[in-house]
């Protein structure tokens, strides 16, 4: 069938981040035990093991500003995941603004999306300082790239070199976009943000009201902590990774093949060229949909089906399939 992108069906929902959509067995249940091993000798197909197979998974975590070092468990979405952390350290799970792992810094290489390394330790920024900012839009593009927390929350994920906002000291990579001219946006996706963000008017001003990630001592210098996203780099250090799931529980899967992590990091830069947003978890659906798909047609129609919501351009769909495809024969 032809490309019908200008139907708007109802997606179903992403891995939270998103989803990053994401960062795309059941543990929700008390008691679990067994190893992560365990997960690996269930075949596709089968139903669920019973909870007393299931494997019981504790992560570390501690807040990015300094903490002592808490244990958490049993989580399924990146929701669940906040709320564990709120209750680790006696805070709001709304506090949480996003987790890197591995790392106490804002190093937007290092963001938790819907996946995490079973031997990743959890680092969780909370909120510190809001600010607002008067910037003027002398340009077209302001060279934000925007991502999302998977909970309602919309951050910087990169700032190009040369750009307004690179020219703005105060604004930096991890912020929050808490507003836009008094347009509250807690509770946005990431491409509505920045589909707001392309829609100011040239030549004019606005007011972005921002909150910035608490930071350590020996953060307080830092600018920016983006630069080239990989999505290698997210999936940690364990043989395997957990994955988060919107609906229904987390599992515990191998890593990405060299084919996937290949087109997931080119779909997630075609993400940023076409939309602003950067989101490996989303780029990692793509490529799910797409890998299998015989020609750019059926590739489309997937898309529509399930990510109809983000209403993709077609000249984006057929990069897309192409970068799919070169990736499978190690054009990429």
């Amino acid at each position: 069938m032809p490309l019908g992108l200008g139907r708007r069906k109802k997606a179903s929902p992403l891995v939270e981040n998103e989803e990053a959509e994401p960062i795309r067995a059941g543990m929700n249940v008390p008691g679990l035990e067994g190893s992560a091993e365990s997960m690996h000798s269930f075949q596709p197909g089968l139903p669920p093991p019973p909870p007393s197979l299931r494997p019981r998974l504790v992560f570390h975590t501690q807040l990015a500003h300094g903490s002592p070092t808490g244990r958490i468990e049993g989580f399924s979405n990146v929701r669940e995941l906040y709320s564990k952390i709120g209750e680790a350290f006696g805070i709001p799970a709304a506090e949480v603004m996003f987790c890197t792992l591995n790392t106490h810094k804002v190093d937007m290489d290092k963001l938790l999306g819907g996946q995490i390394g079973l031997e990743d330790f959890i680092f969780a920024h909370i909120q510190g300082q809001r600010k607002e900012v008067e910037v003027f839009k002398s340009e077209d593009a302001l060279g934000l790239t925007i991502t999302d927390n998977g909970a309602g929350y919309a951050f910087i994920k990169r700032i190009r070199e040369g750009s307004i906002i690179d020219r703005i000291q105060v604004i930096n990579v991890g912020d929050m976009i808490e507003s836009i001219n008094g347009q509250g946006l807690i509770g946005c996706r990431h491409y509505e943000v920045a589909k707001m963000l392309k829609e100011l008017p040239k030549g004019q001003n606005f007011t972005l009201k921002l909150v910035e990630p608490m930071k350590a001592f020996d953060m307080i210098s830092q600018r920016s902590g983006g630069g080239r996203s990989s999505s290698a780099s997210q999936l940690g250090t364990g043989r395997g990774t957990l994955r988060l799931r919107s609906k229904g529980p987390a599992t515990v899967e191998d890593l990405p093949s060299a084919f996937e992590e290949k087109a997931i990091e080119k779909v997630d830069d075609l993400l940023e060229s076409y939309m602003g947003i950067r989101d490996c978890e989303l780029a990692a659906t793509m490529v799910e949909l797409g890998k299998d798909k015989r020609n750019p047609d059926e590739f489309a129609e997937a898309l529509d089906e399930t990510l109809g919501d983000f209403a993709f351009p077609d000249e984006f769909v057929f990069d897309v399939w192409g970068a799919i495809g070169d990736a499978k024969v190690g054009r990429v």
